[in-house]
């Protein structure tokens, strides 16, 4: 099965202007899931679908694929990931090009395992699964936290019973980490999402895996850790 990569990189951040091409130890942001990409045996082309041409610069020199300039419709702040794929991949199809599976790097998630992603792939490859996210325990647990009501008032967010227990004793919950995400592209163009009935998630659980830089504070937590355990791109 042949798998199209892309990482989509939108120029218009506000909370942390530049982010994409801002230096994360020393080197561009995007590059980090551009050099990730290239080293997968999986993935069959790489393209970064961006609105500004200091990441398209950025992008082209770290030898990938930007064959034009996101629309403008698609680079909105609501404009949503899967707009973005589905495009490209209307856009290759025209040009020939036709893709079974279509992976997602988001460059906001800059630290990957090869090993989760062999694992997703073993997921597609068995058929037990039409799309695969990379996902890591919630911390604190849902249980334990409360909805936030008028003068202060606060509710339990689940069962009130469980906001007692410790969180040893809790099930196991889970959030999309956003550092991976595989789908078939039938199921992707047939349901316009990532997240169809038989989705499996990965479990991404170490250390940096689960980092999404969207503000400042995320930028020096995530640089943080990656400088700590001796991470490089």
């Amino acid at each position: 099965m042949k798998t199209l990569a892309i990482i989509p990189a939108r120029g218009g951040s506000k909370r942390l202007p530049g982010k994409n091409t801002k230096r994360f130890l020393d080197v561009p942001l995007i590059a980090w899931s551009i050099r990730f990409a290239q080293r997968q045996p999986r993935f069959d082309k790489v393209v970064v679908s961006t609105d500004a041409e200091e990441i398209a610069d950025a992008s082209r020199a770290e030898g990938v694929d930007v064959p034009y300039l996101r629309p403008a419709a698609l680079a909105t702040d609501t404009a949503t990931s899967a707009a973005v794929v589905l495009d490209i991949l209307a856009r290759e199809r025209q040009v020939g090009n036709s893709f079974d599976l279509v992976a997602l790097l988001q460059p906001t998630s800059p630290i990957r395992e090869p090993s989760r992603w062999t694992e997703a792939f073993v997921h597609i490859d068995g058929g037990d699964a039409d799309a695969v996210i990379g996902v890591a325990p919630a911390d604190p647990h849902p249980n334990h936290a409360f909805h936030w009501e008028q003068g202060g008032k606060l509710r339990p967010f689940a069962d009130g019973k469980q906001i007692t227990l410790r969180s040893q004793d809790l099930p196991p919950v889970v959030y999309v980490a956003g550092n991976m995400y595989l789908i078939r592209s039938t199921v992707l163009e047939a349901q316009g999402g990532f997240f169809p009935t038989r989705t499996v998630g990965v479990l991404c659980d170490q250390p940096c895996e689960a980092v999404d830089i969207d503000t400042e504070a995320d930028w020096v937590a995530a640089e943080a850790l990656a400088k700590h355990y001796g991470k490089s791109p």
